[in-house]
């Protein structure tokens, strides 16, 4: 059989896929041609239906995301004379014979999502194209790393892995793609993961109001559609197939501190030793591509970094871990190990006439992993031992885009792409994936401890091998609130584990800036600061004391939030649902939540509410959703469904908490590392809902919880019945908390509570979650507002294995 690459493909314009001119109808769904074009439908559990269309002799599949695809699902079959219809659990599927187009209905014939009937499949010259008929209202979210609003209703989108330094708000192609996209409307939620790593374009009604549509540059028409009843639902089950994030080490939720960069290893050293001096909480610290000799990855230099080992090892008697930066060119020179063993063993991308290709970056001219070979991914991460040896504990993938100067890579390059050529312009998009990939099992095999991996580019799956970081952002109030978006909409596309450059890469934040971005992203799972090369210092205490006791407030809550983040995280390994949540996700049906005045308020887990607001604002509207919510520094209640006015001054961000809730916390600590004090704070926000949470620790380190070494327990709130249920745990590993201290918002004065039956003697007590900041201007002002809720009702019983019931009137 001729090879894919070999066919001459028709370059005739505007032609649409026609009749189904023969099919065959198989257990698992439906197979045939309309003329020379062939389709193949399959039917999964879960709502899920692959479609494929191609006009090649064998369809070409993407061997990078969906790796288990799910069981496949039972269906009925109508057939009439001009149409197949299909029947599943929850779906209704037509598919019409004359010419081919496909509706997905519900079992009451309601239109989820249907082919624009003039239209449906249809090419231009390689471009495939699916065209969707919009429906009225219809809004649409998603596609990960994009800029611009909340509901992509009326713009377009171009996936194509980019190298975009100090972006604007509103630029596109970033460093990511993830051609996944959730539809709303008429109270009906679908998914589609457009599975094709080519250059893709989706538009959702931009420029017309007729279709919507999502195309790639060659390949075939290759889409998942999911259908479910709400949002999270929907993300549950796009996971289920391009993959979820393994635990990250728990360090790696602390605070991260990065520039472009630290050197030599005597201020690597006295910026670890200023975090510990001035009581900032931090975990990590990034070497950025100073640290190597010339540039070469896999080096150290040894002039700045005479022996990074004890350098590691003294860091680590402080609490700190180290991340190394890693970019894909190998420099070309003599003697240099890994040139000469890729060189030696064909590792590199090669033009099609078998000479290597040559591109120039940091180090100058250089060589490119062909991480797309399997040989290659395996030598690259046998490499990460050079690193793990000397006590490097995690990896910053970056320039993977992959990223040259002039950031224009000739197409004609040549990838193995397992097995199946191919070229710069199926494989761009999954390069950074797949040396995420790479890095990602070489420090599995480096070492029985989890490693912490982030990169810049990737596409759908990256979620499974690294963290994801918004690239080269700027220091301004429009990229920071801009940043948010960027990270709420990654979580609807799996992406749990992602953050930006707090404070921006690009450009000098002002202090209050900084104030204000800080505290945002304690917020964010991926809490890192980050500057640049020539621009001022950007650690907490370099913005004037004012400023760094608010960066201590906000570092000091992050780490007593730890136990609901390390929860909620481990909670995404299970579901895809992430931590940081668009309101979009839960408020799905509220069109306040589009608002362009609210859409950048998101959720931190299930109970937190974040309000972000621009630094130059001391007074802002949040938008409270349906329930009941509590001022979280303050304690005030409100009823949702309500726009509220909120203080936002200096250290001061607007964040509430669900009624109806449970909030594990813990004492500060320095370092994740450091032992808490062994008392669980579980603060307790009464409602008249139902609400369930799941406590989780393990060690923070090993893959020891994947055997059961983790300690797991159930919180069920009962609203209606006054009732709090503490489950038996699970798992082999005891709880580093030996008590458990409940803070009670919402009783009456006395609440008469009853722990297992008997009447709990309570205390009250004031609850500051932030200190009060000190007043440096001798003028005579206004005094510094504390932030602090009075008369909480508290008390302590021991973390009893047995189930604990706590009945209030």
């Amino acid at each position: 059989m001729e090879t894919v690459e070999k066919i001459q493909v028709r370059d005739d314009l505007n032609r649409r896929l026609q009749n189904i001119t023969e099919w065959n109808i198989d257990k698992h769904g439906i197979q045939g041609f309309c003329g020379a074009d062939r389709f193949r439908i399959r039917f999964y559990a879960g709502g899920i239906v692959r479609v494929q269309v191609s006009r090649y002799p064998v369809f070409k599949e993407n061997p990078y995301t969906v790796l288990d695809k799910p069981p496949f699902a039972d269906f009925e079959l109508e057939e009439t004379e001009d149409s197949f219809l299909f029947t599943t659990e929850n779906l209704h599927v037509v598919l019409e014979k004359y010419p081919f187009r496909l509706t997905f209905k519900t079992p009451d014939g309601k239109i989820i999502n249907a082919d624009d009937p003039g239209l449906g499949i249809s090419w231009l010259g390689t471009e495939v194209t699916n065209y969707k008929s919009l429906q009225e209202g219809e809004r649409f979210l998603g596609l990960g790393e994009k800029t611009g609003h909340l509901d992509r209703r009326g713009c377009a989108y171009v996936n194509w892995n980019t190298d975009n330094f100090a972006y604007g708000v509103e630029d596109d192609p970033l460093y990511l793609s993830t051609p996944f996209y959730i539809g709303l409307h008429h109270n009906l939620c679908y998914g589609i993961f457009f599975d094709n790593t080519h250059k893709t374009t989706f538009n959702f009604g931009a420029s017309n109001d007729r279709f919507s549509y999502y195309a790639a540059e060659n390949g075939d028409l290759d889409y998942y559609f999911i259908f479910r009843q709400t949002v999270p639902e929907i993300i549950e089950r796009y996971t289920s197939l391009s993959g979820r994030m393994e635990l990250p080490p728990q360090w790696s939720l602390g605070y991260q501190q990065c520039r472009y960069s630290y050197y030599p290893e005597s201020e690597v050293l006295n910026i670890a030793k200023s975090f510990r001096d001035k009581d900032l909480p931090a975990d990590v610290i990034y070497l950025d591509i100073h640290y190597m000799d010339s540039y070469k990855v896999f080096s150290f230099d040894q002039e700045r970094f005479p022996d990074p080992a004890e350098m590691c090892k003294k860091l680590q008697k402080m609490g700190f871990k180290v991340v190394v930066i890693l970019d894909p060119g190998i420099k070309i020179q003599e003697d240099y190990l890994p040139y000469e063993e890729g060189i030696a063993s064909d590792h590199f991308i090669q033009y099609p006439d078998e000479e290597v290709y040559v591109g120039e970056v940091w180090p100058g001219k250089c060589h490119f992993p062909d991480f797309t070979k399997a040989e290659t991914r395996t030598w690259w991460g046998d490499w990460i031992n050079y690193y793990t040896e000397i006590g490097i504990a995690g990896f910053w993938n970056d320039m993977n885009e992959p990223s040259a100067w002039g950031q224009a890579i000739p197409p004609v390059v040549q990838f193995a792409f397992e097995g199946s050529p191919s070229s710069l312009k199926e494989a761009r998009n999954v390069y950074g994936m797949q040396m995420a990939r790479s890095t990602h099992e070489g420090a599995k095999r480096a070492s029985d401890k989890r490693a912490f991996n982030l990169t810049r580019a990737g596409y759908s799956g990256i979620q499974r091998y690294a963290a994801v970081w918004t690239g080269d952002n700027i220091a301004d109030d429009e990229h920071m609130l801009a940043g948010l978006r960027l990270i709420n909409s990654m979580g609807l596309t799996g992406i749990s584990n992602c953050g930006f450059d707090l404070g921006g890469f690009a450009g000098d934040a002002s202090p209050a800036l900084f104030a204000r971005w800080i505290s945002i992203a304690a917020f964010t799972p991926l809490f890192r600061g980050h500057s640049m090369i020539n621009s001022r210092a950007a650690e907490p205490w370099a913005f004037g004391e004012e400023v760094e006791e608010i960066s201590r407030n906000y570092l000091k809550l992050r780490y007593k939030l730890m136990p609901y983040i390390y929860s909620c995280m481990a909670e995404s390994t299970r579901t895809g649902i992430p931590l940081n949540r668009s309101l979009a996700m839960h408020y799905t049906w509220d069109d306040k939540v589009y608002h362009l005045a609210f859409e950048n308020q998101f959720l931190f887990g299930p109970n937190i509410l974040v309000a972000p607001v621009a630094s130059t604002k001391e007074l802002t509207k949040v938008y409270l959703p349906e329930g009941k919510w509590y001022q979280f520094f303050e304690g005030s209640a409100f009823t949702g469904r309500q726009e509220v006015y909120a203080e936002a001054g200096l250290g001061e961000l607007p964040v509430f908490v669900k009624a109806a809730s449970v909030l594990c916390m813990q004492a500060p600590v320095n370092h994740s590392h450091e032992t808490p004090k062994p008392v669980l704070h579980v603060h307790v926000f009464d409602g008249q809902e139902n609400s369930s949470y799941v406590h989780y620790e393990d060690d923070g380190e090993s893959y020891g919880y994947l055997q059961g070494e983790f300690y797991s327990r159930k919180f069920e709130f009962y609203g209606k019945e006054s009732l709090l249920k503490i489950k038996p745990p699970q798992g082999v590993s005891a709880s580093k908390y030996t008590q458990l201290k409940f803070y009670f918002y919402g009783l009456r004065q006395r609440p008469g509570l009853r722990v297992n039956g008997e009447l709990q003697r309570i205390r009250r007590e004031t609850v500051a979650h932030l200190e009060p900041i000190s007043e440096f201007d001798p003028l005579p002002q206004a005094p510094k507002k504390h932030l602090k809720i009075e008369n909480v009702i508290t008390f302590t019983v021991p973390n009893d294995p047995e189930e604990i019931r706590i009945k209030w009137k």
